[in-house]
């Protein structure tokens, strides 16, 4: 029912004005300093929730004992040094400067910088390989979405062992429940929760900063880590064992890509602001504060984050490190809601329940299926890995494939968008790629200690993106191969005009040149055509919102028809109705009483015809079976609704 919109132009120019558009939360109340300081404290809890738990287990995973590396003084300090300058160069200069400037209509994410860098016409000029990598990237974004509630929550929940190991037993079920819980509150909406989000992960940062400061000022010359020749000479004496410590040093950005995706939330500013005046000091100060605790302790290594609390701060420290972990579990949660959206408003996905959990934040919302999928697989996790550490050894693969994708993509932005010469766009890009692809490949080692797990899910979730996308092109074909043209048929349909009964029709259908399915049916079965008919074609085009003045164009026709084009933005949920009660033209009307909705329903049946194969078509079918009802996903009125069945072989 839905297709790219039919002028590809307008969607071009649509997006060569999307970089030049700032973000709505950047020049609303520029001056008001304390709307941008409520944006920014907002930004903490959604944004960086994810990145902000990472002290809980970084630094003590690049000491593991497979990794062949002491806790030296010497090696902690390279340790520093890398974490240092990966957060500097990862988060602060990669995403902060460069990669969140590329942003579709101020929507970040790497499904929206796909569909901003491959509109319409431009698929037809080899194009499809960037298609394929975003979606790559998108997929494997849910296995990390799984991944990161089990290792955080564990990992903070592994706290109680340290104040006493009787709780060893109860780890894992406490951990399963608290997921359990977490997943359940899903329907009741985010709202009213996440107006405590900011507050929370600000005491949170402020707690990360004040034990850093508690043990630096003991062994100050930690801070010596911030050359980078202390890397250097770790690298020099580890050698191989340097390589694989970086696996584990990438933990610290994890949060890199959902501080992208979730940059439509609050803008460039507001997020910027956080990073560098709270986030990162934060993180560098509780990061050195391990390493000074080390430096003065080595068998602190063990757990360093929760050593670092006097022991009758443990408990408390710990309760708010489980707050941290649900917070920032939260933040992926949602956003596994929104790019699910984002896929079946592209096409990419098939139709879902997607339920509104807001009635004045439109972003606020709850796919069943995708919130009981994670919570299985998390619990399914801690109960196969039953230790952040080993959960840690499974954790990267997935976030290091995304960004190096990402950076592929942010260089032909900047080339085609922002008009960069090649050799800056390529030295700039270039040396994103070399970082991510160094932290790639030490990721790459993980996969037979569980790193296999997010590339399985990425590839089951690519696969079925990329079967319904095709799936949906083959049907369509199918269904136009015989369908004749729409104003031939009309105008030999008025030579001899059937009965006209009072009301409106609307036929929905994804052409505006050839009759609808439900037409012919509805002539074919019943012989009578309603007094006003609306031949109306939904539109999803590559940007994420379309203003009221975009949103519709009617065009009058002969006969009392009409054709009416709906767009929507990939980000937007569609309302038919409502859409349609906003149109005022002459001799057409929706009073809702008397505005009928046709439907084509069609029964997918796998073939042997060219086109994919049968397994795929197999899949296929199963897919469109189990989709939710255009009637739901439309927002039509059940009672209004007469659906046309038809079998199509693909």
């Amino acid at each position: 029912m839905t297709r790219p919109s039919a002028d590809p132009s307008a969607t071009d120019d649509a997006h060569a004005a999307a970089h030049a558009a700032p973000v709505s939360s950047d020049h609303a109340n520029r001056g008001d300093w304390r709307y941008l300081a409520g944006l920014s404290l907002g930004a903490l809890g959604i944004v960086y929730g994810d990145i902000g738990t990472s002290p809980l287990y970084a630094l003590r995973e690049s000491f593991l004992a497979e990794h062949g590396v002491t806790a030296s003084p010497a090696n902690v300090l390279g340790v520093l040094s890398m974490i240092f300058w990966a957060l500097v160069l990862v988060i602060s200069i990669k995403y902060l400067v460069y990669i969140v400037r590329a942003d579709n209509r101020g929507e970040g994410g790497i499904l929206a910088l796909t569909a901003l860098i491959t509109p319409t016409r431009a698929l037809g000029r080899g194009r499809w390989g960037l298609v394929v990598l975003g979606l790559f990237g998108t997929a494997l974004l849910y296995g990390d979405g799984m991944l990161t509630p089990a290792v955080s929550v564990l990992s903070a929940v592994e706290g109680l062992s340290v104040i006493t190991p009787a709780f060893d037993p109860y780890i894992v079920p406490i951990t399963i429940t608290i997921l359990t819980l977490l997943f359940l509150v899903q329907r009741r909406g985010t709202g009213s929760v996440g107006r405590v989000f900011g507050p929370l992960t600000l005491v949170w940062f402020a707690l990360l900063a004040t034990l850093g400061v508690w043990h630096i000022v003991q062994a100050p010359e930690v801070l010596t880590a911030v050359s980078p020749l202390h890397a250097v000479r770790f690298f020099a004496d580890n050698g191989w064992h340097a390589f694989l410590v970086m696996g584990s040093v990438f933990l610290v950005v994890t949060g890199g890509e959902a501080l992208y995706a979730d940059m439509g939330h609050f803008g460039r500013r507001p997020i910027r602001l956080a990073w560098f005046v709270i986030v990162l000091p934060a993180l560098l100060l509780n990061y050195f504060g391990q390493g000074a605790l080390v430096l003065r302790d080595p068998t602190a290594i063990a757990n360093p984050f929760y050593r670092m609390a006097p022991p009758w701060a443990l408990l408390p420290v710990v309760i708010l490190a489980t707050a941290a972990t649900v917070i920032a579990s939260q933040a992926l949660i949602s956003g596994a809601f929104s790019l699910t959206l984002q896929a079946v408003q592209l096409g990419y996905s098939p139709r879902m329940r997607i339920e509104h959990t807001s009635a004045r934040e439109r972003g606020q919302i709850y796919v069943p299926a995708v919130n009981w999928t994670l919570m299985v697989c998390c619990i399914g996790l801690v109960l196969g890995f039953r230790s952040s550490s080993a959960l840690a050894a499974a954790y990267g693969i997935a976030v290091t494939t995304t960004m190096s994708i990402t950076t592929v993509l942010f260089y032909f932005v900047a080339r085609e968008r922002w008009q960069w010469s090649s050799g800056r766009a390529m030295a700039i890009a270039g040396a994103f790629l070399l970082i991510d692809m160094a932290f790639w490949g030490a990721n790459l080692l993980k996969i037979p200690n569980g790193g296999w797990f997010p590339i399985v899910v990425g590839a089951v979730v690519f696969t079925l993106l990329v079967t319904w996308k095709r799936g949906r092109q083959i049907l369509q074909r199918r269904l136009r191969e015989n369908a004749p043209d729409r104003a031939e048929f009309l105008a030999s349909l008025m030579r001899h005009p059937p009965h006209r009964v009072p009301g409106t029709a609307v036929f929905m259908y994804g052409s505006d040149r050839q009759a609808p399915p439900a037409l012919l049916h509805n002539l074919k079965h019943n012989k009578v055509l309603h007094q006003r008919v609306v031949f109306l074609v939904v539109s999803t085009l590559e940007i994420p919102f379309v203003t009221a003045e975009q949103r519709s164009q009617v065009t009058a026709l002969d006969h009392g028809m009409w054709q009416v084009d709906l767009r929507y933005g990939f980000m937007e949920e569609i309302d038919i109705p409502a859409a349609l009660a906003t149109i005022r033209e002459d001799g057409l009307s929706f009073v809702p009483m008397e505005t009928t909705y046709f439907l084509g329903r069609e029964t997918v049946i796998a073939s042997g015809h060219p086109g994919m194969a049968l397994w795929r078509e197999r899949l296929f079918a199963v897919l469109s079976r189990n989709a939710q009802s255009a009637t739901a996903f439309f927002r039509l009125p059940p009672n209004r609704v007469v659906e046309l069945g038809a079998q199509v072989e693909i």
